[in-house]
């Protein structure tokens, strides 16, 4: 009896001690989740509270006046949602085939495969800032001067910061991000889907396109989008590659420099002839970049609930 009540004893002292360290870890936890969160409302009502007077419509859709100090972002919001698209249409198939190519064709002891592996964990972990150097040397200065040497008998159009280049550039910032989020769309779908597919008679490319592409469109779809509204924001590494300080019109060709939202926002918090009189329309700025790049969440959203309902 006594040895009974004695294993009694340390049994009950150590389910004690394990509730303790249980609820210690769930408390930290959460202590952890709403410190995020406060953060993430603290941020969001700063730029609110400081940009809710000028924040209009006339705001959004009227160009920038007197130096800057005055008028509206509709150059800026055009130039983003321009270098959104061509972005998109530059990274997101190029992405996507080379997803497929990685988790379809490649063997697992692939040299090519690893390879192709190393060099997006690279591109992952470079500054974006190094993308914006790299695009200014290759882009502008080789394949643009090049064209403009070759077709334009020396003349000045593409070598020079332009819209597609800073796309382009983007594009590649955006790439390691589209081709790991899609790959681990295409993972999800189970390996015995492709053996009954491929045992049914289908080839590779229809069991990848009737089978495969359809069970995990909602996942690529999420990530692609996600990975662009992340470029949306980007600066750096359209400083030396298209954006401009100012423009009095729209760009009218991809050939031509445009301005920036994020751009924007650095050159009236740094740049401007009045850093003081700017402040809400930095905050104003800032809001509606947050308001874009929150679109582009909620547009992934819609699409993937969407593709599961058709899917169920």
């Amino acid at each position: 009896m006594n040895t009974n009540t004695t294993e009694n004893h340390f049994l009950s002292r150590g389910r004690k001690g394990i509730d303790i360290k249980e609820k210690l870890i769930v408390g930290t936890t959460q202590v952890a989740v709403a410190l995020i969160i406060a953060i993430l409302f603290i941020i969001l009502g700063i730029i609110v509270y400081q940009g809710r007077d000028k924040f209009s419509w006339e705001f959004i859709s009227s160009f920038p006046t007197d130096g800057m100090t005055k008028g509206g972002i509709f150059p800026a919001l055009i130039g983003t949602f321009i270098l959104v698209i061509v972005m998109s249409i530059a990274a997101v198939p190029f992405g996507t085939i080379t997803a497929i190519y990685l988790t379809e064709y490649a063997k697992e002891n692939s040299k090519i495969a690893t390879a192709v592996r190393f060099s997006i964990r690279t591109l992952a972990v470079v500054p974006s800032i190094i993308f914006g150097l790299f695009g200014l040397g290759f882009f502008i200065q080789f394949v643009g001067s090049g064209a403009d040497t070759v077709f334009n008998g020396g003349q000045l159009r593409w070598g020079q910061p332009n819209l597609l280049w800073a796309s382009l550039t983007m594009s590649l910032l955006t790439l390691p991000v589209i081709i790991v989020s899609v790959e681990e769309a295409l993972k999800t779908i189970p390996r015995e889907l492709r053996e009954a597919s491929l045992a049914l008679g289908a080839t590779k490319w229809q069991t990848i396109k009737k089978v495969v592409f359809p069970g995990s469109i909602s996942g690529i779809m999420t990530g692609t989008i996600l990975a662009v509204s992340r470029g949306a924001g980007e600066v750096a590494p359209i400083l030396f590659t298209g954006a401009a300080y100012y423009l009095a019109t729209l760009p009218g060709s991809l050939s031509d420099q445009f301005m920036n939202l994020g751009y924007h926002i650095y050159i009236m918090s740094t740049q401007s002839s009045d850093v003081e009189k700017t402040m809400p329309i930095q905050f104003a700025t800032t809001l509606v970049l947050l308001l874009l790049t929150l679109s582009l969440n909620l547009v992934a959203v819609v699409i993937r609930s969407r593709i599961r309902r058709k899917a169920k």
